[in-house]
C-alpha cells in the first residue's frame, strides 16, 4: 500500500494570514491526487499544523510574528474540496511529526505546505526513520513560501535521497 501524507493544507496557508498565489495554485491538483490513492484502496493521511492563542509568545511566534493555524478557527481547517473527514488527521504542534514511527510504512508520497518549512522537515523525518522505502515529493503539488525557497528545499530533499518526481 502506498501513503499520501498532505501536509498543512489549510486555509492560513492557502488564502490566509499565511497565504500565496502558488499555494492557492496547488488546491485542486492535490483534491484529484488525494481521489486518485481513494480510489485505488490506497492510503491518506492529513496533518494540520495546530498552534494556540498564545502562538506569538512561542518560540515560533517570536521568529514568524503572524498568528496561524490557530485550533478551531477557520485558518487551521483545511478547505472542504481538500479535506476527507474518514481519513487520519494528525495535529502537529511543530514543523515535522515526531512520531511517524508509529506507522507501517510501504511507499510515501508528500505533497502539500509549505515546501521549506513543512514540507521538507516531515521528509527528512521520515526518511530518517524509513531509510529503506521509497519516498517521493511532488513538486507540482507543493509550494513553498516563495519559489526560490520551494526549490531549494525540492534540491534538499533530492540530496537526501528523496524523489523529487518529473526530475
Amino acid at each position: 500500500m502506498k501513503t499520501l501524507i498532505v501536509i498543512d493544507m489549510q486555509n492560513d496557508f492557502i488564502s490566509g494570514s499565511l497565504g500565496t498565489e502558488e499555494a492557492k495554485a496547488i488546491v485542486p491538483g492535490v483534491a484529484s491526487r488525494i481521489r486518485e490513492y481513494l480510489d485505488r484502496g490506497d492510503e491518506v493521511i492529513f496533518t494540520r499544523d495546530t498552534h494556540g492563542s498564545d502562538y506569538l509568545e512561542t518560540l515560533e511566534g517570536k521568529y514568524l510574528p503572524v498568528s496561524h493555524c490557530v485550533y478551531g478557527t477557520w485558518g487551521w481547517e483545511i478547505p472542504e474540496e481538500i479535506d476527507v473527514p474518514e481519513c487520519q488527521h494528525i495535529d502537529k504542534a511543530t514543523f515535522g511529526w515526531t512520531r511517524w514511527w508509529r506507522h507501517d510504512f510501504q511507499e510515501i508520497e508528500l505533497v502539500g505546505l509549505c515546501t521549506d518549512i513543512c514540507v521538507v522537515s516531515n521528509a527528512l523525518m521520515l526518511r530518517a526513520l524509513f531509510s529503506e522505502i521509497e519516498i517521493e515529493v511532488d513538486p507540482a503539488l507543493c509550494a513553498g513560501t516563495t519559489p526560490e525557497m520551494h526549490r531549494a528545499a525540492l534540491e534538499t530533499m533530492k540530496r537526501s535521497h528523496i524523489k523529487v518526481l518529473g526530475e
